[in-house]
């Protein structure tokens, strides 16, 4: 009797044992979130420091004595800027960018048909209408000034088509430098 105590205390042994290592098949563990555990406090990450590119040496521009702006023209009673002088305006908006510290003075102009006042109004819609550009372009409207002379100062004195297709224009004067 003696050996059948032992080996039933060895075999709980064992079993005891056994279940300890693997857990009781039959026994459930509670779900995670009916576990209530305290996280340690943490101090929030420093947030990480952003790399500036390196910074850019402009260089000090003298702005040419020689520098010109092109002239831009329009067709009769319009102020949209034509297909064929978007080149102009874009060579005009390049030479602002580059040169940074030139204001302008944008004139607006006419031929002779049409009213005083009429051909003013004109006039500055077209000037505006350059501004606009330069300015969609990335230039400072604050660098750019703008007048109408309508009719009043015309390049061309005649009093045909070829003549007053020289007047309809916008002229781009440097106000400073």
């Amino acid at each position: 009797m003696h050996k059948c105590k032992l080996t039933i205390i060895l075999a709980l042994s064992l079993a005891f044992v056994l279940t300890g290592l693997t857990g009781c098949a039959g026994k459930k563990k509670p779900p995670q979130e009916q576990q209530v555990t305290k996280a340690p406090e943490r101090k929030p990450a420093p947030a990480p420091k952003i790399q500036e590119p390196p910074k850019k040496v402009e260089e000090d521009l003298t702005v040419p004595a020689s520098l010109k702006f092109d002239t831009i023209y329009f067709d009769f009673d319009k102020s949209d800027i034509r297909s064929d002088q978007r080149s102009a305006i874009n060579t005009n908006a390049e030479l602002l960018s580059k040169y940074k510290t030139v204001r302008i003075l944008i004139e607006g102009h006419c031929d002779e048909r049409g009213t005083n006042e009429y051909n003013l109004a004109l006039g500055q819609r077209r000037t505006d209408s350059a501004k606009g550009y330069l300015v969609e372009y990335g230039i400072s409207g604050s660098r750019i000034s703008t007048i109408s002379y309508g009719e009043e100062r015309p390049v061309d004195r005649g009093h045909n088509e070829t003549a007053w297709a020289k007047n309809r224009r916008c002229e781009f004067i440097i106000t400073s430098k």
